[in-house]
C-alpha cells in the first residue's frame, strides 16, 4: 500500500514514519513517498527516517522515496496524508506580527492568523485535491494540514468524502480526562462536538458511564491536569463541559493577546528558528551527526514550549510531565488507513462533513466530531445539540470559514475584509481592512486578492 506525505519535509514526518513501523499487519503501508518543494528538507527527513528503521530494527520496514514533483508523488497513491505549510514558518511569523500589530491575536488558526493562513493555503490544497481526483481517484486524503477544518471543507468540494480531516488536539483532551478519572484512555468514549480547534468534551463515558460530572463537581481534581489549570476550575464547572485548549483565545483574548505581544518571540518565530537549527544541522556531512538524536531533542523543546503565552497568561507556569503526551495525530491517521483499508471497524474524532449532525449548520460544513469509520470511510455520529453559547461560537466562526473559501475563489479583497471583520475575535471593520493590507504586503502569495 502506498502512503504520500504532502510536507514531507516537514519536522513531524518522523512521528507518522514511527507509526507506521509498529504496524506489521497485512495490507500494512510498504511505501512511502514524501513530497516536498524543499530537497533540502526532504533530504534531511529521509535522513532521520533511515535512523528510525535501524533503531527499530524492523526488516520490512515502509521503504521510503522522496521527490520534489507533485504529479510524480501522487500517481498510484492509496492515501494521501497533507501536511504541508504554505509559506513556511516564516509565514506564520508573519502572520502573528502583522495582526499583534493591529491589537488582536495572530495565532495561526485562530481569529486574523488563521484567516490569513487560510487564505494562501486553501488555492494551493485546492489545487492538489484537484490533481488528487485526476491521478489517484482511488486515494483517500487524510487532511492535517492547518487551519485543518476549513482546509478540509475546501477540499470536500472537489473529491467529497474521500477527505478526512484529522488533529490531535481533542483526542489528548479525552486522554487526559480520562486519565485523571482513572479510566483507560484507550477505552473510553469522548463526546466530543464542535469545529476544529473549537470543540468542547461533553461526556466521557468509561465501562458505559459518564464520568465528567464527577471530575466537574471535584475542583481539586478539575486542577490536577492541563485545561484545568489554564481554564479554571470555576469557569469550566461553569460551562459544564471542558473546552479544548485553543478556546482559551476566546474566553481570555485579551489576556493571551498581552502575553503574545509581551512575549520575547512569538511561537512561529520560536518555531522558526529552533527548525532552522535543525535543518541547518543536518545539512552538514553526517559523520558523528545523529539525525534522529537531533530530532529527538527538537522535538522535546517544541512539546515543552507548546501554548506557552496561554500558561503564562493563566499564570501556570511550564507545562507538567504528564501533560506532554499528545493525541497522537499519527496514531489517529494509522487507525483511520487501517480501518478504511482492512475495513476494522473504530471510532475516531474527526473532521468530517456535518451531513445532518448539527442542525444549526448544513450538510456540507465541515465538522469536528465522533465518527464510525469502516471501508466505505467517516460517519458522523448523531449527538445531542450544543448549548446556545456554543452552537453561536460555532456559527460565528463557520460563517467566517464560508467567507475565507470564498474571497479564495473570487479573489476578493472586500471578501477577505469582510472575513476578518465577521470573526468574533476581530473588533473593527476598520482593523480587518488594515489587517488585509498588511497581509497583502507581507505575502507574495496574497497578490491575487483585489
Amino acid at each position: 500500500m502506498k502512503l504520500v506525505i504532502l510536507g514531507g519535509g516537514g519536522f513531524r514526518v518522523p512521528l507518522v514514519y514511527g507509526a507506521l513501523l509498529g504496524d506489521h499487519a497485512e495490507g500494512r503501508v510498504t511505501e512511502v513517498v514524501l513530497h516536498d518543494l524543499d530537497a533540502g528538507r526532504l533530504g534531511a527527513v529521509a535522513r532521520v527516517l533511515a535512523e528510525q528503521a535501524q533503531a527499530a530494527g524492523v526488516p520490512d520496514a515502509p521503504a521510503v522515496t522522496a521527490t520534489t514533483d507533485l504529479d510524480e508523488a501522487l500517481r498510484g497513491a492509496d492515501f494521501v496524508f497533507s501536511a504541508i505549510r504554505v509559506g513556511g514558518l516564516e509565514g506564520r511569523a508573519a502572520d502573528e506580527r502583522v495582526a499583534l500589530a493591529q491589537g488582536v491575536l495572530g495565532q495561526e488558526t485562530v481569529g486574523a492568523g488563521g484567516i490569513a493562513y487560510g487564505l494562501r493555503t486553501v488555492p494551493v490544497a485546492v489545487d492538489i485535491a484537484r490533481r488528487v481526483r485526476r491521478l489517484a481517484p482511488d486515494a483517500w486524503v487524510i487532511n492535517f494540514t492547518n487551519p485543518a477544518g476549513l482546509v478540509t471543507e475546501a477540499m470536500s468540494r472537489h473529491i467529497g468524502d474521500r477527505v478526512i480531516g484529522i488533529c490531535d488536539s481533542p483526542v489528548g483532551l479525552g486522554r487526559r480526562v480520562a486519565r485523571m478519572l482513572g479510566g483507560n484512555p484507550d477505552e473510553a468514549f469522548i463526546d466530543y462536538v464542535g469545529l476544529n480547534h473549537l470543540g468542547w468534551l461533553r461526556g466521557l463515558r468509561i465501562a458505559g458511564r459518564d464520568e465528567l460530572p464527577r471530575l466537574l463537581g471535584d475542583a481539586e481534581l478539575l486542577g490536577s491536569f492541563e485545561e484545568g489549570r489554564l481554564f479554571g476550575a470555576e469557569w469550566l464547572q461553569s460551562l459544564g463541559a471542558i473546552p479544548n485548549e485553543y478556546l482559551h483565545y476566546y474566553y481570555f483574548n485579551r489576556e493571551a493577546v498581552r502575553a503574545y505581544q509581551e512575549a520575547e518571540q512569538t511561537r512561529g518565530a520560536f518555531l522558526r528558528d529552533q527548525q532552522a537549527r535543525f535543518y541547518s544541522e543536518l545539512s552538514k556531512p553526517a559523520a558523528g551527526v545523529s539525525a534522529l538524536a537531533a530530532w529527538d531533542a527538537t522535538r522535546a523543546e517544541r512539546e515543552a514550549t507548546y501554548m506557552a503565552e496561554n500558561r503564562e497568561a493563566a499564570g501556570v507556569g511550564e507545562r507538567a510531565a504528564e501533560d506532554l503526551e499528545s493525541g497522537g495525530y499519527e496514531k489517529v491517521a494509522l487507525a483511520l488507513m487501517r480501518a478504511i483499508a482492512r475495513d476494522e471497524r473504530t471510532t475516531l474524532i474527526l473532521n468530517v462533513r456535518n451531513r445532518t449532525t448539527l442542525s444549526a449548520l448544513d450538510a456540507d460544513a465541515v465538522i469536528e466530531v465522533p465518527c464510525s469509520v469502516d471501508a466505505n470511510g467517516a460517519h458522523p455520529m448523531a449527538v445531542d445539540p450544543l448549548p446556545g453559547h456554543a452552537t453561536g461560537l460555532v456559527c460565528a466562526v463557520k460563517a467566517v470559514e464560508r467567507e475565507v473559501l470564498s474571497a479564495a475563489e473570487s479573489g476578493s479583497r472586500a471578501t477577505a475584509a469582510k472575513a476578518f471583520a465577521l470573526h468574533p475575535l476581530v473588533d473593527s471593520v476598520a482593523v480587518a481592512r488594515r489587517l488585509v493590507e498588511g497581509y497583502r504586503e507581507v505575502h507574495p502569495g496574497l497578490a491575487y486578492l483585489s
